[in-house]
């Protein structure tokens, strides 16, 4: 869900690193393959924030995906399955979902931040992004700053965010508690544009051709699978399945299975 930003959480960070300490590291937690501990046996619980299509969207009933498929890989490897939870994106980011074991890992379309580094560790980048102006079609914004007197929407706790709150003097800054309700406004008139990761605009943009992203902004992001600080066993597990599916194609066909081509080298 976007190179979701990072909010400020230094309070919230003192908070986890408190509980961290306070807690067993076997508090609440199951051993699963090669002595991994788990939050449930037999189940590697994923924390997302729905909907953020392509990487994690609700189809039919199911939760699907470019994030689903790939950490599919890791519940493989480990002999166990994928359990997807869905909750609020702050939870996440501050890394209060992994204190409280609500989840072994995060993928949510989230971009590796210098803050969110604090209260969680990540794998290694497996996504390249960059945020992206939506409008209606034929409209003229090419950059945060035409918007001036204007309303430019933003998903809440995102890059995206941050970087229309930097660049956007005299735009009306309109929050959106998730993607959905940001491009629904959008396509409805009720902001002027949205600004969010391109990848997740893109892909709306193939389904709804009355939108158009109209600008991309070199932000540089990379998007990460978080764990709980210090679960290093899960990490290297998560990085080791990453590195085999680069190499082997497996990362190709899942990318090119949700973006419609191959990632760029």
């Amino acid at each position: 869900m976007s190179a979701r930003s990072a909010l400020p959480v230094i309070a919230v960070a003192a908070a986890v690193a408190v509980l961290s300490g306070c807690s067993s590291t076997t508090s609440g937690g199951k051993k699963g393959s090669g002595g991994l501990e788990l939050v449930s046996s037999g189940t590697l619980k994923t924390c997302t924030h729905l909907p953020y299509a392509p990487f994690q969207v609700k189809k039919d009933g199911k939760v699907v995906g470019f994030d689903v498929d790939l950490v599919d890989l890791v519940a493989k490897d480990l002999g166990v399955k994928q359990e997807i939870v869905n909750t609020p994106f702050e939870g996440i980011e501050t890394g209060q979902d992994f204190t409280i074991r609500t989840c072994d890992l995060a993928a949510a379309g989230m971009t590796i931040t210098p803050e969110r580094d604090k209260v969680m560790d990540f794998s290694d980048p497996y996504f390249n992004a960059t945020q992206a102006l939506l409008t209606k079609k034929g409209k003229p914004f090419k950059k945060v700053e035409d918007l001036k007197g204007k309303k430019l929407g933003y998903q809440k706790a995102t890059t995206g965010g941050i970087y229309a709150k930097k660049h956007g003097k005299g735009v009306e800054l309109v929050e959106f508690e998730d993607l959905g309700l940001l491009l629904t406004a959008v396509k409805s008139g009720q902001v002027d544009a949205g600004i969010n990761d391109n990848g997740v605009l893109f892909d709306y943009v193939k389904q709804n051709p009355d939108t158009a992203v109209t600008a991309e902004f070199n932000t540089g992001e990379h998007y990460g699978i978080g764990v709980r600080t210090g679960n290093d066993a899960l990490r290297k597990k998560i990085n080791a399945a990453i590195k085999k599916a680069k190499s082997d194609g497996t990362y190709d066909r899942i990318y090119k299975k949700w973006f419609g081509t191959t990632p760029q080298s």
